[in-house]
């Protein structure tokens, strides 16, 4: 037997990256998976339990039209993995402009919030749940850049605590997870070899975490396996932390 066996997962940001890593991990379990992005994946997604749906995570309607859609299809939503997130213009706090601060805080804090408002009744209705917030090594640590990332992604720290308070009696479970430096296109092609070598630098493996092992640190807490964790931080980062520390 599968680790999601029937069960209903929404992953967000789910085009490409650790996004598109946990929706095929999560079909190959058994799961079906509303695959959410802004832009189509390419390719597409060849498993069919994998149902691509267009979607802007900073929209309260199209959270609305989701779940909508998910439990009208299938009856309910056992799974929520708020992956979806941008870096903005990786500023420090000095030079960052407010349109690019506006645009991170609606996509990387807005956008779990209106999730789990979005989906969380109906979890605690059913007594049973998942839901999955991904933070970063910068919700714990700082460098002297990305003021906005690094105040979404502690604030996500955060607000994956209260939920997990608020929701812990209703037997549905909030968890963070904390990825170091994953091969994703914004790190391979945007973020400059230079700070990815100081960072990887810092860290007690030296590497790199491909977006396959994010996905299954995603596995264990949406399947029955982490049934005691709630409100915990799942840092996957290589050693950064426990290095510099």
């Amino acid at each position: 037997m599968s680790r999601l066996d029937g069960k209903i997962a929404i992953v967000t940001g789910a085009s490409g990256g650790i996004g598109r890593a946990t929706a095929e991990t999560f079909a190959e379990e058994g799961a079906i998976v509303y695959a959410t992005d802004v832009t189509e994946p390419s390719p597409g997604f060849a498993d069919a339990r994998i149902r691509f749906f267009k979607h802007d995570v900073a929209s309260a309607e199209a959270w609305d039209q989701l779940v909508v859609e998910a439990i009208a299809r299938c009856g309910r939503i056992d799974i929520l993995v708020n992956n979806a997130g941008i870096g903005g213009s990786m500023a420090p706090v000095t030079d960052e402009n407010l349109e690019s601060w506006d645009r991170v805080i609606a996509v990387n804090l807005t956008g779990p919030f209106l999730g789990m408002r979005a989906v969380l009744p109906h979890m605690r209705e059913r007594k049973t749940g998942s839901v999955i917030n991904v933070s970063s090594i910068w919700g714990n640590a700082a460098v002297a850049f990305g003021a906005a990332y690094h105040a979404t992604k502690g604030a996500v720290r955060q607000l994956t605590k209260h939920a997990a308070v608020v929701c812990g009696p209703d037997n549905v479970r909030v968890n963070s997870v904390h990825p170091g430096v994953v091969a994703t296109p914004p790190v391979l092609v945007a973020q400059s070899p230079e700070a990815t070598s100081v960072i990887l630098g810092a860290s007690a493996l030296g590497r790199m975490a491909q977006p396959v092992e994010l996905a299954r640190a995603m596995l264990f807490l949406a399947s029955d396996d982490s049934g005691f964790m709630t409100g915990s931080e799942l840092v996957v980062d290589g050693g950064y932390l426990a290095k510099g520390s």
